[in-house]
């Protein structure tokens, strides 16, 4: 069998699956994982013939994702904001939507020559490495409960370069951090209601960590904590800025609002849905 006839006949076998708009994507980059190839090499190589350990590795890539597993978590690849990340099920695979939460941040560290800025809920280091990488005068501590979580954050600073640049902290929200000051704390909680379980995809509920998705009932649990805690850490004019669900900003603002935030604002994603929050300490 060909690399071509081996890649059609995995392409329509993913199209019966869930995500038949991305199946032949999927199938030439899992292909291209298994042989630590890229697209232009593949290109002039379609005709090469395929050996029994190259295809059993496939067949293994491709089961798994049509069991539903993240292309992501397969290969052990994601990118955010144009940099390489690595990710396993430790951590939540960076989304796009986040980079809006990076784009608020970089607007208004602009105000500081050497911001000091609090990642809050690292992950995978997504937003940290990110803001390390385009802020070379910025003091960027985060923090993480998950200690698989800050490994895998920390194998990302160092592959990224900007393992010098960023200090990790085991612990809940801001408690790692008494004493200090930050002129920006972000976050990209968990933020979706226990009771929206069953209604995600099959990669997200069974497979993504779920201490990383979920925040009680409504999905409020982990702002009515950090809101009021991040206002002690915040330095005077101070921003914080944080990544909010569906239909969320109602209660996002009542909530900064009770905590006597102020200039309080939304910004929209690409679909127009208020995904990332905005507010200054007095």
């Amino acid at each position: 069998m060909t690399l071509r006839e081996l890649v059609s006949q995995s392409e329509a076998r993913l199209r019966a699956g869930a995500h038949s708009d991305r199946s032949r994507l999927d199938a030439e980059t899992l292909l291209l994982y298994v042989l630590g190839q890229n697209r232009a090499w593949l290109l002039s190589h379609w005709d090469d013939e395929v050996g029994p350990v190259t295809q059993a590795r496939y067949e293994d890539a491709i089961h798994s994702r049509m069991q539903g597993e993240p292309i992501q978590y397969i290969t052990g690849h994601a990118e955010f904001f144009g940099l390489p990340f690595h990710v396993t099920p430790a951590v939540l695979i960076p989304r796009p939507e986040t980079e809006h939460l990076v784009e608020e941040i970089l607007r208004l560290a602009a105000q500081w020559p050497c911001p000091s800025i609090a990642d809050i809920g690292t992950g995978s280091g997504a937003i940290a490495v990110a803001l390390a990488h385009t802020l070379p005068t910025a003091k960027i501590i985060a923090t993480d409960l998950s200690s698989a979580a800050l490994n895998i954050a920390q194998q990302n600073a160092r592959s990224n370069h900007v393992q010098d640049r960023i200090d990790f902290h085991q612990g809940d929200l801001l408690a790692p951090l008494a004493g200090q000051q930050f002129e920006i704390i972000a976050s990209n909680p968990p933020y979706i209601p226990q009771t929206d379980h069953d209604s995600l995809s099959v990669e997200v509920r069974e497979h993504e960590p779920h201490s990383a998705l979920f925040a009680g009932p409504d999905g409020l649990e982990i702002y009515r904590r950090l809101i009021p805690q991040a206002r002690q850490f915040l330095a005077p004019n101070g921003w914080l800025v944080l990544e909010i669900g569906y239909n969320q900003q109602p209660a996002i603002e009542a909530l900064l609002q009770a905590t006597n935030y102020r200039d309080i604002h939304f910004i929209p994603d690409y679909q127009g849905i208020p995904r990332v929050a905005s507010a200054q300490r007095p």
